[in-house]
C-alpha cells in the first residue's frame, strides 16, 4: 500500500493522537499533516489527504464517510478550548463573533443561542486579522483551541460550549472524529487504532514533544486527562446524531 496521508488538527488537544501515530509500527506507512479543523475537512473533501480527524460540523459535507477508529475528541462536560468569551452577562450580548478555524463551533454555538439560551444575536465571522481581545460591551467571540488558554484569564465570562451542552441535553459533546472516505483494510485500521492507544497511554510524553505549549505541563496533564474524553463509544454516537439532527434545522 502505497503513503497514507493523515490530516490531525494542530491543538494540544491531539497531540496524544499525534504521538502514537509518530511512535508505532504504522509510522513507516503514513505522512502525518497538520492544520485547523477546517482545514483538515478541506484537505480530505479535496483528496489532498486519506484520513482525518474530521470536525463533526463537517460530516454533512461528505455523501458517505467511514469511521475507522474506537476514538475521538470529545468532552463529557467541560471542554475549556471550546468556548463562548465576553466581558457581558449573556442577555446583554448582541454580536457574536464566530472562529473562523471551526465550522463545529459555529454550529453549536447556534444551537445553544436558539434552543438553551434563547438569544438572537448578530453572528459575524472573525477575520484572522481581528483581534478578539478587544470585544466591546455586548460582543462576544466564540474561540476553539489552545487560544481559549489566554482568554480565560482576560474575559469576565466564560461559557464553555460543550459543558452547555451536556446541561442541555444530558449528553456529552465530540468534537472531531477519525474519517476516511475510501475503504481500508481490517489490518490498517487495527494498528491505526494501536497507535492512537498508544498515544493515549502516553500523555506526558506527548505533552514533552508537543510545540509552542501555551500552558505549563502540569496543567497540559490535567486539561487532557480531565477535560478531553478520546473514547468513541455509544454515548459519543448518541451525541453526534442529536447534533446532526439539530443544525439540520439552522437558517
Amino acid at each position: 500500500m502505497s503513503t497514507i496521508r493523515i490530516s490531525a488538527i494542530s491543538y494540544l488537544n491531539t497531540a496524544p493522537f499525534a504521538y502514537g501515530l509518530r511512535h508505532s509500527p504504522i509510522s513507516k506507512s503514513i505522512e502525518l499533516l497538520y492544520g485547523y479543523p477546517l482545514e483538515c475537512a478541506q484537505r480530505l473533501k479535496n483528496g489532498e489527504v486519506d484520513v482525518s480527524l474530521l470536525p463533526v460540523g463537517s460530516l454533512p459535507n461528505f455523501s458517505s464517510y467511514n469511521f475507522i477508529s474506537d476514538y475521538c475528541i470529545g468532552a463529557e462536560g467541560k471542554v475549556r478550548t471550546v468556548a463562548l468569551v465576553t466581558n457581558s452577562p449573556l442577555n446583554q450580548v448582541k454580536k457574536i463573533y464566530l472562529d473562523y478555524q471551526s465550522r463545529t463551533s459555529v454550529l453549536l454555538i447556534k444551537i445553544l443561542c436558539r434552543e438553551k439560551w434563547g438569544i438572537q444575536p448578530e453572528f459575524i465571522n472573525l477575520k484572522p486579522e481581528q483581534n478578539y481581545l478587544t470585544l466591546m460591551d455586548g460582543e462576544a467571540a466564540v474561540l476553539i483551541g489552545d487560544k481559549v488558554f489566554r482568554a480565560e484569564k482576560i474575559f469576565k465570562h466564560i461559557y464553555d460550549l460543550s459543558n452547555e451542552w451536556y446541561q442541555a441535553y444530558g449528553l456529552p459533546f465530540v468534537f472531531a472524529v477519525w474519517v476516511s472516505i475510501r475503504r481500508f483494510p481490517d489490518d490498517f485500521i487495527a494498528e491505526f487504532n494501536k497507535a492512537l492507544q498508544l498515544g493515549i497511554s502516553s500523555i506526558p510524553q506527548a505533552i514533552e514533544e508537543f510545540q509552542n505549549l501555551s500552558i505549563s505541563k502540569e496543567e497540559s496533564l490535567e486539561y487532557l486527562q480531565k477535560n478531553i474524553s478520546f473514547k468513541l463509544d455509544e454515548q459519543k454516537f448518541k451525541a453526534v446524531e442529536k447534533f446532526l439532527s439539530l443544525i439540520k434545522s439552522l437558517p
